[in-house]
């Protein structure tokens, strides 16, 4: 026996645009019982997980802080896989771009002005792309995988960021520490509103970013070559479009989003660079992208969502004792519920059986 996913002639409208909500509530079910088991009362957990994180103004703008970087990371991977190019290394273009904009503060301390900050954006943006671009450049001149170049490439952004701040970027005078000089105050990133919480500017380039890929996505003809080459290859190529242009665009687009989110996370929430600079956000984003199902309208709800649930999973650990790992599980739940809804509403599962074999003799 085996399993086969037939296409459905018709989906349903309404299941469709249902979808991320079942999959959100099927999560929350499965997480009581997660909860449940491990001796927790689930019904406390997840009002640690989704509720006692808004209570708070402070615990907005720190939502906000986690949501930025998980939105711009997600917007750009929704182009690559609406293109059909797989950017499973967001996470590294993230390292990579914290590393080039901080370029400027760590090495050239004395450049102070109002043209740091700018200059660093751009940086961060030039050096996730730039990253991004290796395994394009590997996809379309050697037909590598690019999911595995662009998720082995984490692994070296990774290493090398830690190389970097336990050697040569090292902090002179921080008592031999794995870390940085801070960066000083022209290479910062303001605060959006300093008397009430830490929400920067992150948050802004998130949503701005989310809108014009979304004018880019719905209203040029760039968007229109996307879904094209990403629905029918064959049909782009008869259309006109380079299969390989849109490689690199896809890709150096999603590398120059995450770059852009890594230093805006290196300037405004942490201040210097250190061995670890992110939580998984570039993985994450990936839930976030399906989740917000790859429009960057939706993405930007859903980014709120899943840092709510890094938030959540803070709170969990300070008040019931449970493992910051819990956090992932849930992740990993909302995801594999959000992939299955999609797929059910899509797709029928058909069982076929192996046919029965017929005796020598009887046919004849």
């Amino acid at each position: 026996m085996r399993i086969e996913l037939v296409k459905r002639p018709q989906q349903s409208t309404l299941f469709s645009v249902l979808s991320p909500l079942i999959a959100l509530a099927l999560t929350m079910v499965a997480g009581g019982i997660l909860f449940a088991a491990m001796g927790k009362n689930p019904f406390e957990a997840l009002y640690y997980y989704f509720v006692d994180p808004l209570r708070e103004l402070w615990s907005l703008h720190e939502l906000a802080i986690k949501a930025a970087p998980l939105i711009l990371i997600a917007v750009g991977l929704s182009v690559c896989y609406q293109s059909n190019n797989w950017n499973i290394g967001a996470e590294g273009q993230f390292v990579i771009g914290g590393i080039a904009g901080s370029m400027l503060p760590v090495l050239f301390p004395e450049f102070q002005n109002g043209f740091v900050l700018p200059l660093m954006l751009l940086m961060g943006m030039a050096g996730g792309a730039l990253y991004a671009a290796i395994p394009a450049l590997l996809k379309t001149r050697f037909n590598t995988n690019e999911i595995l170049t662009s998720l082995m490439l984490v692994y070296v952004a990774q290493l090398f960021l830690d190389w970097l701040v336990r050697g040569p970027w090292r902090n002179p005078q921080g008592n031999n520490f794995p870390e940085t000089r801070r960066f000083h105050a022209d290479a910062v990133l303001p605060e959006l509103m300093p008397a009430d919480g830490r929400a920067n500017w992150g948050i802004v380039f998130a949503v701005v970013a989310a809108i014009l890929v979304w004018v880019l996505a719905a209203r040029t003809m760039k968007g229109f070559e996307v879904r094209v080459l990403g629905a029918s290859p064959r049909a782009g190529r008869f259309a006109g479009f380079s299969a390989a242009r849109m490689v690199f665009f896809a890709f150096m687009l999603s590398g120059a989003l995450a770059g852009l989110a890594g230093i805006s996370e290196v300037s405004g929430a942490i201040g210097q660079l250190r061995p670890s600079i992110s939580p998984g956000y570039g993985f994450t984003a990936i839930i976030v992208a399906f989740l917000g199902r790859l429009n960057p309208l939706g993405i930007v709800a859903a980014g709120l969502v899943l840092a709510l649930t890094y938030l959540g999973g803070e709170a969990a650990q300070i008040s019931l004792g449970v493992s910051d790992k819990v956090a992932r599980v849930f992740q990993g739940l909302l995801l594999f519920f959000v992939l299955g809804c999609d797929t059910l509403i899509h797709y029928r599962i058909r069982l076929v059986w192996p046919a029965k074999a017929v005796p020598a003799g009887e046919g004849a």
